[in-house]
């Protein structure tokens, strides 16, 4: 199963501070938009989201469809095949997506310690 590019992505309470701090690691914003609140920060090919009051808790994030540089991959599994793959493993999924469409889509699942796992594909 492959899944794409993997990032954090943390629940930040000051987008501004946490923007701040990962700087001073060496992540560079990569992605998203204050304004839009949310940033995706980068220090060589690892992945940090930063993402205030848009969820919770912090989530483990795949992008099928894309490597570490959001850049599209000629060949992936499709979001709906690992939803399959998932399900046929008797995996239970908090958040599916449509199986017929095609394109973006999201599922979402938990590890044994209730841990967030979103595949989340944009293409």
């Amino acid at each position: 199963m492959k899944l794409g590019a993997f990032s954090l992505s943390l629940s930040v309470k000051d987008l501004q501070a946490s923007k701040k701090f990962y700087e001073h690691l060496g992540f560079t914003a990569f992605g998203g938009g204050e304004e839009m609140n949310y940033l995706i920060m980068k220090n060589e090919q690892t992945l940090i989201g930063l993402f205030h009051e848009m969820f919770e808790k912090n989530i483990l994030t795949f992008n099928p469809g894309w490597d570490q540089n959001a850049q599209t991959l000629s060949e992936f599994d499709d979001v709906r095949a690992i939803q399959a793959e998932l399900k046929s493993k008797g995996i239970p999924l908090a958040q599916e997506t449509d199986p017929s469409g095609s394109g973006p889509g999201s599922i979402l699942v938990f590890d044994p310690d209730g841990n967030g796992i979103l595949i989340d594909q944009h293409i």
